[in-house]
């Protein structure tokens, strides 16, 4: 019987987690480059009171098993790296990636961090920042005067200076990949920065060697769903509910059991 209402709070305490990150998804359904969490669950340790296979007669063996699980726990949240709409802006300094990838930023610590988040901006000294002011990394500069800044799908970027007509080229935006990009440290303020479980980052050239390829004008949207977001609260909720539904029952019971006379 107490069994019962231990299994119960782990699935309670579980489904709180589960709608922790159902309503960290939907708050950043409109940020740029957001990739949404999902919760991984896993069962708890049981008792084996019968093991399968266990002898139960001189020449018979039980085909199954009598085992009492112990309830369930979040072993992980991880993030899912699908990609997330184009929405076209015209703003020379906005990027999105195209396929995988991200943008290398230089943090205050000198460290690296990556981000999907490509609205872009310029500083006081031209340099190409991330909206907090972080430049990207190797740092490129738009000279002072410059027009008509392109960026090429390989990360290319040329601007026309003053007095001149041919495109000059001032920097090359390059991206990272990882072997596995699930493994990669939230750090908030959009950036995500590697781990042992994320291996090191491969840096190179936008659209080689498995990286995605860069499109200017437009910014990648969250992948959030919405309405995917919204059925998995109504099934956390529910979920929830009958959980509670069993420590309910299960006091009754005890209640019924203690006033025997």
């Amino acid at each position: 019987m107490f069994r019962s209402l231990h299994i119960a709070a782990t699935g309670m305490a579980a489904q709180e987690t589960q709608l922790e990150s159902i309503s960290n998804n939907i708050a950043n359904g409109n940020t740029v480059g957001y990739k949404k969490q999902r919760v991984d669950f896993q069962d708890l340790l049981y008792q084996t009171i019968r093991a399968p296979g266990a002898p139960t007669g001189a020449t018979t063996t039980s085909p199954t098993g009598l085992q009492l699980g112990s309830g369930v726990r979040v072993v992980s949240t991880s993030r899912v790296f699908s990609q997330g709409t184009v929405l076209t802006t015209n703003n020379p300094l906005d990027v999105a990636i195209e396929g995988n990838g991200f943008f290398v930023v230089q943090q205050n610590d000198g460290k690296p961090a990556y981000t999907r988040a490509g609205s872009l901006k310029t500083d006081p000294q031209g340099r190409i920042v991330t909206p907090e002011g972080l430049p990207l990394d190797p740092p490129i500069t738009i000279p002072q005067g410059a027009t008509n800044i392109s960026i090429a799908a390989n990360g290319k970027v040329s601007v026309t200076l003053p007095g001149e007509t041919a495109p000059a080229d001032v920097g090359q935006i390059q991206t990272a990949n990882f072997v596995n990009p699930a493994g990669l440290q939230s750090v908030g303020h959009n950036l995500l920065v590697a781990s042992t479980a994320s291996g090191d980052a491969q840096v190179g050239e936008p659209g080689t060697d498995g990286r995605g390829a860069l499109m200017q004008g437009a910014t990648e949207q969250s992948n959030v769903d919405i309405v995917e977001e919204m059925v998995g609260m109504i099934s956390a909720q529910r979920s929830y509910e009958i959980n509670s539904k069993v420590i309910t029952t299960a006091d009754d019971m005890l209640r019924a059991a203690t006033q025997m006379r």
